[in-house]
């Protein structure tokens, strides 16, 4: 399946679910690796009502060499991620509202550490619920260049990490292809709803 559809069926089912209302959140997956060039949903419009001919090919630059509309702002977070040898063939960023209130509760740590839930065992590589998956919390910022500098520090200090949170603004997970990608982001809504009802119930 051509990634541009399968990054447009994720993005009405994450609508669907709450998780990229308005025009929230963003998506791109690799086109080819020699010369970089990937797929990436153009600003502001809705994901609810993607299709594949919405979305721009844009370079290493970010620079937009097909398509209508202007890339993302955070295009530079998805090529940050891209260049830091993860491995990463998509990268899918959410909005829900647990991944935003636990952002922000865990913000001044600048982790937060999820631990024994068997649905921890749907990300790439953990074996078992003891796994202890530690989620960097980014302060967030409308400097893109600062940002992804910030990003690059928190991937080399938790290499192992499935994703990532931006403070009061929501996830950054990714995958070896768009089908990886989208079960991580699934994953970590299941668990960031565990913990925020766990929390609730005290």
């Amino acid at each position: 399946m051509n990634v541009a559809l399968e990054l447009a069926l994720a993005g009405r089912d994450f609508y669907r679910r709450g998780w990229v209302l308005g025009t929230s959140g963003n998506f791109s997956a690799i086109k080819s690796r020699e010369p970089l060039r990937i797929a990436i949903t153009p600003s502001a419009v809705s994901k609810g009502a993607l299709r594949a001919e919405d979305f721009l090919i844009v370079d290493e630059a970010a620079r937009a060499e097909a398509g209508k509309g202007r890339p993302s702002a955070e295009t530079a977070l998805h090529l940050t991620i891209y260049a830091a040898k993860l491995g990463a063939g998509a990268v899918l960023h959410t909005h829900s509202v647990w991944a935003t209130l636990l952002s922000e509760r865990h913000g001044e740590e600048g982790r937060l550490i999820i631990q024994g839930y068997e649905m921890l065992k749907g990300l790439q590589g953990v074996s078992t619920h003891t796994h202890a998956e530690q989620v960097p919390v980014l302060p967030n910022s409308q400097d893109y260049t600062a940002l992804s500098r910030a990003l690059r520090s928190a991937l080399a200090e938790y290499p192992e990490a499935h994703g990532f949170l931006l403070r009061r603004h929501g996830l950054y997970t990714w995958g070896v292809d768009v089908a990886e990608a989208r079960r991580h982001v699934e994953i970590f809504e299941f668990l960031f709803e565990a913990l925020g009802h766990s929390a609730s119930l005290g």
